[in-house]
């Protein structure tokens, strides 16, 4: 929370020379008779406190460790649903598309590794936003006690999301390879890999944007729980998960579908892990001019109303 500016004014009307005379030991002091404090909340836009967060980045990792503990707690399988998640609905895809003849894809790529490349990102997205939309909320004990950045509370997800994907990840350079050496395709990662960390940075950007919007908004007003659901359901049919952007969307609308953030974050990790066609270009500059704007107003959004956020959780 944003410190308040506080000033202190002396009472006129306090006589002087009889302060109060100083408390001997092992009793309490109190303010000196006739000391008015005036607590004033701060005018204009709010502090972002970066070096506030840095202070506590400790937190941050315990937070996400925790998180990550109470999600595989008494588990089976443990981190293997990281795996089977993506893998499941890849296959689910697959054997529909595979029913109806057609797929939405181009030549040359398989349609399996084409959708489980694009359910890596989205599934760190829909991760990220299905815990940080409720986290304000779920650890409103802590946020009511103890004082910490509570950025730090719809942050922490997208580090467990983060943890997940790596995860997944290995599987796909495992059905990459598996493709590149028994079947007729050539899937050997190409120098455009070297690109993959800055897609990542923008799936992590984007889902932490809509992590703030969101959990913000679930602290003011509880029917967005209900809402991230549905969020999440319509966005992996309007994002380019199981197509491809260039096979369906005609070429003179994709600047217009950039505006879905994650169409851009998606089409730039086929690109850089596939190494088909050209990047992104306009799509992705679209999509990337809109995570900005996201992020930057959900910071903001999410500072202005700290105050308000902390006494409704």
């Amino acid at each position: 929370m944003t410190s308040d500016a506080t000033s202190v004014q002396e009472d006129p009307t306090q006589e002087p020379g009889h302060d109060e005379a100083p408390a001997s030991p092992g009793t309490t002091s109190r303010p000196a008779k006739g000391v008015v404090q005036i607590i004033q909340a701060n005018q204009g836009w709010p502090s972002l406190g970066l070096k506030e967060l840095w202070r506590y980045r400790e937190l941050l990792w315990f937070l996400s460790l925790r998180d990550i503990k109470v999600r595989y707690k008494q588990t089976v399988l443990g981190a293997g649903w990281a795996i089977i998640r993506p893998l499941l609905t890849m296959l689910v895809f697959n054997l529909l598309f595979s029913l109806i003849g057609r797929k939405p894809v181009g030549e040359g790529i398989p349609y399996a590794v084409t959708t489980y490349c694009a359910l890596l990102p989205w599934q760190l997205f829909s991760s990220s936003v299905a815990q940080s939309g409720g986290s304000l909320v779920a650890n409103a004990n802590l946020v009511k006690k103890v004082y910490f950045p509570r950025l730090l509370a719809p942050a922490s997800p997208v580090i467990c999301a983060l943890i997940d994907f790596f995860v997944a990840f290995l599987v796909l350079l495992v059905i990459m390879a598996g493709y590149s050496v028994l079947g007729p395709y050539d899937l050997t990662p190409t120098w455009r890999i070297l690109t993959l960390p800055l897609f990542l940075l923008l799936a992590v950007l984007t889902s932490l944007a809509a992590g703030l919007w969101l959990s913000a908004l679930n602290a003011l007003y509880r029917d967005v729980r209900y809402i991230i659901p549905f969020i999440i359901s319509i966005g992996q049919f309007i994002s380019p998960v199981v197509y491809e952007t260039q096979a369906v969307i005609p070429a003179r609308w994709q600047a217009i579908y950039g505006l879905n953030p994650m169409a851009g974050v998606i089409e730039g990790f086929r690109w850089a892990l596939l190494g088909r066609g050209e990047p992104p270009g306009l799509l992705l500059l679209v999509s990337s001019l809109m995570v900005v704007c996201l992020l930057v107003g959900g910071v903001f959004f999410f500072r202005r109303m700290e105050h308000t956020i902390v006494d409704l959780v």
